[in-house]
């Protein structure tokens, strides 16, 4: 499955033009909202990216900004016109928050993907099975079956094709030691975890044990990677999920702990052993 083109990437590329416009201007956005008797909510929702916007309130924006040059008119009408209708995740908008459902624009338009977890295997590696039995515990089946059909849908936009983001993994060693599912279950995400650390896009490494101590022990955290854009860092927890633009300090010390994990933790042949091993504890289980 290709990554088409999302509504919520044409209203990424009009929130990063835009908000570029308006200061080249030498704007505020209080400023450029009173010059078009805006609210300046409006304007900051359509600098947030959360909403669309219509090819009027385009051109008033690029007029007041005085951006005239045709090739950037054109392309940003267009993105307009297709910054309206469902993203791809509308079907399961009844189970999906408003901050996730932001992270999932972010994550379409991605060029790389940083990911590191304590306890449970990278939603993207996830099989459905494995998927399954880590959230009826606290989930009805229905809910379960459909988070899992969101996961493989999600797979499928950042794995299948040529085209996509590069995937760098750390995996916890609790996370292939945590038996979710039983050990067939096990058995089979271990395995396609090593299929996927094969995948030319991806990156896996393990941390083990004796790392020791590093900063996010206590949770998981996400780095979205972008051509035109800083990073996204993305931090979800027990008490729901935070997509962070503005915390420059704090995606610093992430992107730093990811650096630092990353140095301490097997890959290749190493990583594969230690993998090995924790299946074959499991067949002898």
């Amino acid at each position: 499955m290709a990554r088409d083109i999302d509504p919520s990437l044409n209203r990424r590329r009009l929130r990063i033009e835009l908000r570029k416009a308006r200061e080249e201007a030498g704007l505020t956005q209080r400023e450029a909202a009173d010059a078009l008797e805006w609210s300046l909510s409006k304007l900051i929702r359509l600098e947030a990216g959360t909403v669309s916007l219509s090819v009027t309130d385009l051109r008033a924006l690029l007029q007041l900004y005085r951006v005239t040059d045709p090739g950037l008119v054109g392309e940003l009408e267009e993105a307009a016109r297709g910054s309206k209708g469902p993203s791809w995740w509308a079907p399961y908008s009844d189970m999906v928050r408003p901050q996730f459902a932001q992270y999932l624009g972010y994550e379409s338009a991605a060029t790389s993907i940083r990911f590191y977890h304590p306890s449970v295997v990278y939603s993207l590696f996830q099989i459905e099975d494995y998927t399954m039995a880590q959230l009826e515990p606290r989930e009805t089946a229905e809910v379960a079956r459909r988070s899992a059909e969101l996961r493989t849908t999600r797979q499928e936009r950042i794995f299948d094709g040529e085209q996509g983001p590069d995937v760098s993994i750390v995996l916890d060693e609790a996370v292939v030691r945590r038996v979710i599912g039983g050990p067939g279950v096990m058995r089979r995400q271990l395995e396609h975890l090593k299929t996927m650390s094969r995948h030319p896009r991806v990156t896996m490494r393990l941390l083990p044990f004796t790392a020791g101590a590093h900063y996010s022990m206590g949770g998981s955290f996400t780095l979205l990677g972008f051509k035109d854009d800083d990073d996204l860092l993305y931090l979800e927890g027990a008490t729901g999920s935070v997509a962070n633009r503005d915390d420059l300090d704090l995606t610093s010390r992430y992107q730093e702990c990811f650096e630092d994990i990353s140095n301490k933790a097997y890959d290749g042949d190493r990583m594969i052993e230690l993998i090995d091993a924790v299946k074959e504890s499991l067949d002898n289980s």
